[in-house]
């Protein structure tokens, strides 16, 4: 159990090397996988959404990052400040450990440097999912290597 506040998560399947083995129970059932680039850093991007009586809201979102310039967590944090369009001087990120590293996190996003070229980013809808099930989830993210890439949930 991750004591996360929310129901008990379900397995998010692999995206680009990474297992994203917990997915808060709290987040919607439609699943979609995207490529893009931005600022020559390649993204994989997986988003869990919900219908809502407005269209669609997403819920989580996990991104697999890999570029040249992503060298450090400082140089991740600046990417990822210039990405969602953030105030350098107004972002308050904490400090978490995953794994061996240590990432920056608030109450809507966590990221971290898996090795240097390769970041994840994973995003939450802070009215869906609490800042433990995004640190849970986050913590629940592991590199794999070599393996076929199965759908979300199997």
């Amino acid at each position: 159990m991750s004591g996360a506040s929310g129901p008990v998560g379900r397995d998010g399947g692999v995206l680009n090397g990474f297992h994203i083995r917990q997915v808060p129970g709290d987040v919607g059932t439609e699943v979609s996988d995207f490529a893009s680039e931005w600022d020559d850093v390649r993204f994989a991007t997986r988003v869990w959404e919900r219908q809502t009586d407005d269209g669609y809201r997403v819920d989580l979102r996990v991104h697999v990052m890999r570029g040249e310039r992503l060298t450090d967590l400082a140089a991740l944090r600046d990417f990822l400040t210039d990405y969602h369009e953030r105030d350098p001087a107004d972002w308050p990120l904490t400090e978490f450990t995953h794994g061996d590293t240590t990432g920056l996190r608030d109450d809507s996003q966590a990221f971290w440097l898996a090795e240097p070229g390769v970041a994840v980013n994973v995003l939450v809808e802070p009215g869906q999912v609490d800042r433990e099930q995004l640190t849970a989830t986050a913590l629940a993210i592991v590199t794999v290597q070599n393996q076929e890439e199965p759908a979300p949930g199997q």
